[in-house]
């Protein structure tokens, strides 16, 4: 169907239709956040919602399929988790724990030490070592779980910095002036700190809390017996400060935490949740709307990225339900395993090779929950594209929808950050379209993002009901465009 027919089509209108009285975004977002919660791989939320999603697609009539991506070599699910200071300082401890950490075994108390950054310290203080919860000095990697021996290069910078400590503490004799110690790495005895018999390990972090993964058991595959065996608690930093002046002046603190993270032993598949709806003219080129299902377990993973699969699945609802006949095929894509390194989306492109060529766009929604208000395209696409947008401008006058002009960009070096980049890598226009705050409600992508905070309330409700429409039609529009995406007007 030409554009300028198609931009007031049966289909089109029922999705405004849908738009203002059908609009089920928000109870998408509801069941991920709140029925099922954080989604990472290898647990039982992530596989809890990959049969939900599939089971929806398959209820609206689409080829739906879960593609594996691989498997987790560890599974990981997490309870609830408090803490409490006592003693000299009284608070409620606000506090998270990586993924793929241990929990404590029950509630578990104990006083407050220092880490030894010698081994003569380690040999004064082994005693008191027993039981107590350990304090961190060295800043580490936000959100990570702390290095254990995971590399060569790791071990032997560990034995260069505890060398240089050891001589300085047996120049220092008795009393050993910690502040002149090399505190560049963390946890220089771990090993010995856990054979001692220490509860776990603290360490500072900002608020809002950000609580990201164990790498060695996600990305080196270690298995259920080499998990680790305390935990691994980030603090804010503002009650770290306190406790670790305490410690320092080894004044009466005792600490108790009962974090309740859960192992099973691998192999635990995770997929990508693809269903697709054939074109009736071009079945062999692609138009692809993607999200990623997978979301770290700290929060609910409502902004990242549940609002993206909740907008991808509306749409698709809404075009099944207007009974939109597309010209080429539009495929939606729930990647998994996108937080450890776009796990899905690279799988997608290895096992479709042959379709990469014929692909036109994809289109990901990944960059926080906010409206949609415009669209950059080639030059020779911007006339047709208009047409599309007309039914934007209508439903949404309030967000000034624009078609612009695309620059064409460099093709990224490698596959980072996003999905969409993925396909940008191997030469195919992907975009997220063009957002913004448009209300002003002040959101801060880099406030939400893998913390405490990234979770259902965190979506504006108006917003997030506006991108699902938005999305149906630049889909629908773009698969039936006169010709595919020109990659040479895309790409420089």
């Amino acid at each position: 169907m030409p554009v300028t027919a198609w931009a007031h089509s049966s289909a089109v209108e029922q999705i405004m239709k849908m738009a203002k009285e059908d609009n089920r975004t928000m109870e998408h977002l509801d069941i991920l956040c709140n029925r099922f919660g954080g989604r990472l791989a290898g647990s039982y939320a992530c596989e809890t919602a990959e049969k939900w999603a599939k089971k929806c697609f398959e209820e609206w009539g689409y080829d739906v399929k879960l593609d594996k991506i691989g498997d987790m070599s560890v599974g990981f699910s997490r309870g609830g988790w408090w803490g409490r200071a006592t003693g000299d300082e009284n608070m409620v401890l606000h506090f998270a724990t990586p993924s793929f950490t241990s929990g404590t075994k029950g509630p578990q108390s104990g006083h407050v030490v220092l880490e030894p950054l010698s081994q003569i310290e380690f040999e004064r203080n082994k005693a008191r070592l027993k039981g107590a919860w350990v304090l961190i000095e060295c800043p580490t990697k936000v959100g990570y779980a702390l290095p254990r021996g995971d590399s060569k290069r790791f071990v032997t910078r560990r034995d260069a910095i505890l060398k240089q400590n050891n001589e300085l503490a047996q120049k220092q004799g008795r009393y050993i002036d910690r502040s002149k110690m090399n505190k560049s790495l963390p946890c220089l005895l771990y090993d010995q700190m856990v054979e001692a018999g220490v509860l776990g390990f603290i360490r500072s972090t900002p608020a809002p809390l950000n609580a990201l993964h164990d790498s060695l058991v996600v990305r080196r595959n270690h298995t259920f017996e080499m998990i680790p065996t305390v935990p691994d608690i980030l603090l804010d930093e503002e009650q770290y400060a306190r406790l670790h002046k305490a410690a320092s002046e080894r004044r009466n603190v005792q600490l108790e935490f009962d974090i309740r993270n859960y192992f099973r032993p691998g192999p635990i598949p995770y997929h990508n949740v693809v269903a697709e709806i054939k074109g009736s003219k071009y079945p062999d080129e692609y138009v692809i709307v993607g999200a990623h299902l997978d979301a770290f377990d700290v929060s609910s993973g409502g902004v990242d990225c549940g609002n993206g699969v909740a907008a991808v699945m509306e749409a698709a609802r809404m075009l099944s339900v207007a009974k939109a006949r597309p010209e080429r095929t539009i495929i939606f894509i729930l990647f998994g395993g996108e937080e450890f390194g776009l796990l899905g989306s690279k799988a997608w492109i290895a096992a479709n090779k042959s379709k990469l060529d014929n692909v036109s766009i994809m289109f990901n929604r990944d960059s926080g929950p906010l409206p949609y208000v415009g669209f950059d395209v080639p030059k020779s696409l911007v006339e047709e594209y208009e047409k599309v947008a007309e039914p934007i401008r209508q439903i949404y006058p309030e967000y000034n929808f624009k078609i612009g002009v695309a620059e064409p960009m460099e093709r990224p070096n490698k596959p980072r950050t996003a999905d969409h980049y993925t396909f940008r890598y191997w030469g195919i226009p992907a975009s997220p379209l063009n957002m913004a705050d448009s209300k002003g409600y002040g959101f801060d992508y880099r406030k939400v993002r893998h913390t405490e905070r990234d979770d259902y309330q965190s979506v504006f409700p108006d917003y997030e009901e506006q991108s699902a429409p938005v999305l149906a039609i630049i889909a629908l529009g773009t698969a039936n465009l006169s010709k595919k995406f020109p990659r040479d007007e895309f790409f420089k």
